[in-house]
């Protein structure tokens, strides 16, 4: 266990592996140059120091809404030495839910992609704390910028222009580095306040248990606002001395050959990403890396079994985990790779139990329940819910975090992941709230009431978004594409339903609240309109 918890600052980190690593090699991105620990230091010391320079102080809260880039580093990095709170928005967020995140967290201040201004545009009179987008120097151009009524946009280099000083500010890890959103069900998503030292934990993780050593090389394709992409990938290479290639998204086509070609020795994959992998066309170059470890999440025996043989892929790690919990359970290194096993607790850090989801009562082992968290170390647990304190107090009940999953422990005390809980959809790796979706759809002057699920498609298939609604009284039925050319440029684009339902009662209790659970069970019916059937594309 580190024993000096002051320094689990990002900051912090990345300048004490610049003192004794300086030059060795740290970050790439894509074919790019390969920044040095030291060049690293000096570029989150520019930011750090430029975003002081623009007013950012202590507990600013900065929107970072960016494709993966090396600013994006930079700014967290930054921002971690003078205790400003990076905002990693998802970049698929447009309408509601882009105002719901930045009216949230008040951000005063944006690094935004150009591509992604005019939506910003479009809610302008709807945040209106929002004053100065900085956009990043390779892509700013003041000719082609859409019209802002208020709010400036300038040139990221300004921000990067800052002096590449040591920067000494008391920041610790009890301070918020990071506010992230998850997915609600009943409610809008909510902004899980982070602590550096629940960032920190993240990465001692995937240290820990995948053996990170400064001999790896991590292959990072998972988007930067997802823990995956920031925390469980880079800074766990910044943690064990490593080494990485950051690459803008995930490209299955070429997936194994920029492992080969980078020399990678490590990576993840989640969810659909899996099937995605082993549908492209087989090569004989497949075997031909340097992958020893490989975190995929969840997989099956046969997805196991497949990666395993295609690509000569000797050691797999599931891991169980969410925003606001961290990592409390993961294999370790010397355990069988068992699909579908999320590991051992760990007890240094954590207590975990499978509880009776109505009584909070553990089960007995093999019994399925759902699975309750609770940390062991001050600051390495989400702080709560940034400005929505009853949501924290219903998700902490009983002193345990309830994660809304279904598990089971077995007799040796490892954990196995069975499915959600809640009313949250997950769909090819990202948490949907089905209330947000229910928001866009309800403003549709036909839709009188509506309720999305998840559904499959098909036996063994991933989940699918499913819209039941309930038309205003005489209104005719809209066509259904007419109703996605309504609802998708209003949403992201992987939260637009993929199929629709037009039905004459949805069923509730008593109290008038929606049981989705027997939506979920009736899955899809032969009245229900699939999208992908038709032909309908989802422009992203």
């Amino acid at each position: 266990m580190p024993a000096d918890k002051t320094n689990w600052v990002v900051g912090k980190v990345l300048a004490e592996q610049a003192r004794t690593r300086g030059e060795a090699h740290f970050i790439q991105f894509e074919q790019g140059h390969m920044h040095t620990y030291a060049e690293a230091h000096a570029l989150g010391n520019r930011a750090g120091n430029g975003f002081a320079g623009v007013g950012i102080g202590f507990g600013d809260n900065v929107a970072v809404m960016l494709n993966n880039r090396l600013e994006y580093l930079w700014s967290w990095i930054g921002l971690s030495r003078i205790g400003g709170v990076l905002v990693g928005i998802n970049t698929a967020l447009k309408g509601t839910f882009l105002t719901h995140v930045l009216s949230n967290t008040k951000a005063r201040v944006g690094v935004f992609e150009p591509e992604f201004l005019p939506w910003l545009a479009d809610i302008e009179d709807s945040v209106s704390d929002m004053e100065v987008v900085y956009v990043p120097g390779d892509v700013y151009d003041p000719d082609n910028l859409p019209s802002f009524k208020r709010i400036q946009v300038r040139n990221f280099d300004e921000v990067m222009a800052g002096a590449p000083d040591e920067i000494d500010a008391d920041i610790t890890y009890r301070d918020i580095g990071m506010i992230m959103f998850t997915s609600g069900t009943t409610g809008p998503s909510k902004g899980a306040l982070m602590p550096h030292g629940h960032l920190y934990l993240f990465g001692h993780c995937m240290e820990t248990h995948l053996g990170l050593t400064e001999d790896d090389h991590y292959y990072i394709c998972m988007p930067l606002f997802h823990a995956q992409g920031i925390m469980m990938q880079f800074f766990a290479t910044l943690i064990a001395g490593g080494s990485a290639v950051l690459v803008r998204q995930f490209r299955a086509t070429s997936w194994i050959d920029e492992i080969r070609d980078h020399g990678c020795t490590v990576t993840n994959l989640l969810g659909v990403m899996n099937d995605f992998v082993l549908r492209q066309p087989a090569k004989y170059t497949d075997t031909d890396n340097k992958l020893r470890m490989v975190s995929a999440v969840p997989v099956t025996d046969e997805t196991l079994e497949n990666l395993r043989t295609r690509f000569a892929i000797p050691k797999f790690n599931e891991i169980f985990g969410m925003t606001e919990v961290n990592l409390p359970v993961a294999r370790p290194l010397d355990a069988p790779d068992e699909a579908g096993c999320s590991g051992k607790v760990w007890d240094d850090y954590f207590e975990v139990i499978v509880a009776d989801p109505d009584t909070d009562e553990e089960v007995p082992f093999g019994e399925v329940g759902e699975i309750l968290v609770r940390p062991k170390e001050p600051y390495c647990f989400m702080a709560g819910y940034n400005s929505m304190p009853e949501r924290t107090v219903e998700t902490w009940r009983n002193f345990w975090f309830h994660t809304g999953d279904a598990g089971r422990m077995d007799a040796r005390g490892y954990l196995w992941y069975i499915d959600r809980i809640k009313d949250t959809i997950r769909r090819r790796g990202e948490n949907i709230s089905s209330f947000e979706v229910e928001a866009v759809f309800l403003d549709h002057l036909s839709v009188k009431e509506c309720a999305a699920v998840a559904v499959k498609a098909e036996m063994g298939g991933e989940d699918e978004v499913l819209i039941c609604i309930i038309l205003e009284d005489g209104a005719a039925p809209p066509a259904p594409e007419e109703l996605l050319d309504y609802a998708a440029p209003r949403m992201p684009y992987f939260a637009v339903p993929r199929f629709i339902d037009y039905v004459d009662e949805i069923p509730t209790t008593p109290t008038a609240k929606i049981q989705k659970n027997k939506l979920r069970d009736r899955g899809l019916s032969p009245s229900a309109w699939d999208r992908e059937a038709a032909g309908y594309k989802v422009r992203r």
